[in-house]
């Protein structure tokens, strides 16, 4: 895969753009879900009150975190880069959309995003599926093998796979996926240097 001749971009936004933050153990711990569970999948499957009272807890959690966002090493400059050359570019996160925008502001890049390329976990099914980024493909008018799915998780990777685009592990040293990446990156700078 030619990165440098890419020009339709997705990024996951928490561990890719971004340092990553949640402590998804004590997210568990909070809203008394079991270690393993997923926490979206757990709480889309509880009753509509106690949903709804744990989804408020997690977004109010999660808007702390988004406003003390600290941009991944690189992040930035990989995505002046991309857009300099002219890439669209869109973010695909299990986090809420509201919140995707706060992050984005915090380390200097909502500029560079349109809230209509950000979606959230509401506007799409959330990661592995590959729902948002097929809706993505649709909105820009083009095929799902035009696009790149960057992410630091299994789920980001299944995702773009699903979709049928193409996937990029970043952000972790090694890759223990190496049948969902097409290519690995272990940062934004080495991701960047991948372009040509």
């Amino acid at each position: 895969m030619n990165l440098g001749g890419v020009r339709h971009w997705v990024f996951d936004m928490d561990g890719t753009l971004t340092v990553a933050v949640h402590d998804f153990a004590a997210i568990r711990v909070a809203l008394d879900i079991p270690p393993a569970a997923d926490i979206l999948t757990h709480l889309a499957a509880l009753p509509e009150d106690e949903a709804a009272a744990k989804h408020a807890w997690l977004l109010a959690h999660e808007r702390e975190l988004a406003h003390a966002s600290t941009a991944a090493d690189g992040a930035v400059d990989l995505v002046r880069e991309l857009a300099g050359r002219g890439c669209r570019l869109g973010i695909l996160t299990r986090n809420a959309r509201e919140l995707a925008h706060v992050t984005l502001e915090a380390i200097g890049l909502a500029d560079y995003f349109a809230v209509s390329q950000i979606l959230g976990r509401d506007e799409a099914a959330p990661k592995p599926s590959p729902d948002g980024l097929l809706k993505i493909a649709s909105a820009w008018g083009v095929a799902p093998n035009e696009l790149v799915m960057v992410g630091d998780h299994r789920f980001d990777l299944a995702c773009g796979r699903a979709a049928g685009a193409g996937t990029v592990l970043v952000n972790l040293p090694e890759n223990p996926w190496p049948g969902l990446a097409d290519r690995h990156a272990a940062d934004c700078h080495a991701l960047r240097a991948m372009l040509g």
